[in-house]
């Protein structure tokens, strides 16, 4: 292996800039790229984005969509430099910044930032550190010094770029860096790197021979809303398209699944009825009460009454009272659900 290009600087670089230099290259020069968040995308192991929407994006088809979650997004930028200060504090190595764009010496399509680096206390060699952060509920990704397969991939990635033998994870999701944080490392492995710049390599291919991409081996909840980002809103007026024999099955099932659903929906709804039938005299008993109980000679059934308050907007108010703020107040929401209906010829 041979050190990395370094490109530029990135920092004071606006946010604009830096994301053209990704895509192209400082100059510009380069087709196209591969950057560490996009490894796990390749792969078909992101949990945000499919292969089609990336490859669609690297092609210039599709613009990247605006993130939901940008609040979160901005906050992990924020918490980057406390997870580098711990990792420091808890492992004893010493943290450095590095705003570098990085090249791969050997394969020019794959560039990288680090988030930080370190220089490991018991040999001095050099590493790359990764600041991440989550919620409680994922802090069981990092259990035991494991790490999700997306970031691992990720770090990989950086390891080959910087070719440095050694990568660590400065996780937080807490405010108590004693049990709220994990700090799990990572060795250099060739023959899983091999294997992801094969992939890599074939990626950069597909792009350069215009071969998009299936939605095979993806989540379905996640590839049909991939698809409906890439392709947007139905477009009234379009003539029907002619599906091909070999999608009958899938279509016959589905068609046989909505109505399972269907029947389920209407059941659910007779036990709802039900329900609230056997319900009138236990409300009468319990007035003003919260709480109640029965008690048997082998257990207590226990009743809870209690009232729950929800406020929204009351939107046929609004529009009455203050037209003009309901009207800028107004979201569309748009959705797409496929349905298949069986029609006799």
């Amino acid at each position: 292996m041979a050190a990395p290009i370094i490109l530029c600087d990135t920092a004071g670089m606006t946010n604009e800039r830096w994301l053209d230099c990704r895509m192209h290259g400082p100059k510009g020069n380069i087709p196209f790229t591969v950057g560490g968040s996009d490894v796990a995308t390749i792969f078909g192991l992101s949990p945000w984005t499919t292969p089609l929407e990336l490859w669609m994006i690297k092609m210039g088809r599709a613009k990247p969509q605006k993130k939901l979650n940008s609040n979160q997004l901005t906050m992990g930028h924020q918490l980057e430099p406390l997870a580098a200060y711990w990792f420091e504090q808890m492992t004893g190595n010493k943290v450095q910044d590095d705003t570098n764009l990085y090249q791969h010496a050997d394969h020019p399509y794959a560039l990288a930032n680090f988030d930080r680096r370190f220089t490991r206390s018991t040999d001095g060699k050099s590493g790359i550190l990764e600041c991440k952060s989550c919620t409680y509920h994922n802090a069981s990704h990092w259990a035991n010094d494991s790490y999700p397969i997306y970031y691992e991939l990720q770090l990989r990635f950086y390891l080959a770029v910087a070719d440095v033998d050694i990568g660590a994870f400065a996780a937080l999701w807490g405010n108590n860096p004693d049990s709220d944080m994990a700090f799990p490392f990572l060795e250099r492995d060739q023959a899983k790197e091999d294997m992801i710049f094969e992939r890599l390599d074939e990626w950069i291919w597909s792009l350069e021979n215009d071969k998009p991409p299936t939605m095979s081996g993806v989540a379905p909840k996640l590839a049909l809303e991939s698809l409906a980002r890439i392709y947007g809103p139905s477009v009234p007026g379009t003539p029907t398209i002619e599906i091909g024999r070999k999608y009958e099955s899938k279509l016959r099932r589905i068609a046989v699944l909505e109505e399972k659903v269907a029947e389920c929906t209407a059941e659910a709804d007779r036990y709802r009825k039900e329900i609230a039938a056997h319900s009138v005299q236990i409300a009468e008993l319990m007035k003003e009460h919260e709480h109640g109980v029965l008690e048997t000679t082998t257990d207590k059934l226990l009743i809870d009454f209690v009232t729950k308050t929800t406020r929204r907007v009351d939107s046929a108010e609004l529009k009455k009272k203050y037209p003009t703020v309901h009207a800028d107040v107004l979201r569309a929401s748009e959705s797409r659900k496929l349905h298949v209906t069986v029609a006799p010829l």
